[in-house]
C-alpha cells in the first residue's frame, strides 16, 4: 500500500475518534524508515492540533556491559538484546494514562538514557516505533496486542541494504565494519521482522 504521511495521519485520527489515548505500533526492519515516519507523523499531527508523542523501542536496548557478559555485543539490535519486559510495562503505563517518563537511545554514545522523554498526560496519540513491536515470537508476542492500530514499513531488501550502509558510513565505520554490521546482524534482523511479525493493519511497501 502507498500512503502519504497526511493520509496515514487522517486514518489514525479517524480510528482514534473518541479515544482518550490511542496507541499506534510502527514496525519495520532496522534502517527501514520507522523513525522517520514516526517523526513525520508527529510533526503533522501536532501541526493540525492533535496531541501526539513518539515512544521509540530503541530506548529499551540492553546496556553494552550486559551484552558483553552475555556474549551478545556483536548482535546488538537482535530481539534478545532488548528489555522486552520493560517495554511491555511502559506500554501498560502509557495505556493507563497520565504522565509517563520513557527511555531514549543515544546512538552517538550507544546507550539508553533512562527517563529521557516525557509522554505528557494530555498526549493522546502515541506513536510507538521499533523493529520488533509486532514480532510474533516469545517474549515479544504479547506486545502487538498493546496497539489500537499497527503499521509495517516494508522496504525492498536492496533499498534496505543501501540505507543500512549509509547509516554506518554516517557513523564513521570502516568498510569491513560496515559489512559485518549489515551482513551479519542488520539484514538478518530485518528479514526476521519482515517474515515473522504479526500482520499489520497497514503495510507500506517501497523499493
Amino acid at each position: 500500500m502507498s500512503m502519504t504521511v497526511e493520509q496515514l495521519a487522517d486514518e489514525i485520527i479517524k480510528r482514534a475518534e473518541g479515544s482518550a489515548r490511542f496507541l499506534v505500533g510502527i514496525a519495520g526492519p532496522p534502517g527501514g524508515g520507522k523513525s522517520t515516519l514516526a517523526e513525520a507523523l508527529f510533526a503533522h499531527l501536532k501541526a493540525i492540533g492533535e496531541a501526539p508523542a513518539v515512544l521509540p523501542m530503541d530506548g529499551f536496548h540492553l546496556d553494552n556491559r550486559l551484552l558483553i557478559e552475555r556474549g551478545l555485543l556483536s548482535r546488538k539490535g537482535a530481539p534478545e538484546t532488548f528489555d522486552v519486559r520493560g517495554l511491555r510495562d511502559i506500554l501498560m503505563a502509557v495505556r493507563s494514562g497520565g504522565e509517563v517518563l520513557v527511555p531514549v537511545f543515544d546512538r552517538d554514545r550507544e546507550l539508553a538514557i533512562c527517563a529521557a522523554r516525557c509522554i505528557a498526560a494530555e498526549d493522546r496519540i502515541i506513536l510507538v516505533e521499533g523493529n520488533y513491536v509486532l514480532l510474533d515470537r516469545e517474549p515479544w508476542r504479547p506486545i502487538a496486542s498493546s496497539f489500537d492500530l499497527t503499521v509495517m514499513v516494508a522496504p525492498e531488501e536492496d533499498e534496505l541494504e543501501r540505507r543500512l550502509v549509509a547509516r554506518w558510513v554516517h557513523y564513521g565505520l570502516s568498510q569491513d565494519e560496515i559489512r559485518a554490521k549489515v551482513e551479519d546482524n542488520d539484514l538478518p534482523n530485518g528479514r526476521l521482522v519482515l517474515s515473522a511479525s504479526h500482520p499489520a493493519d497497514i503495510t507500506l511497501r517501497f523499493g
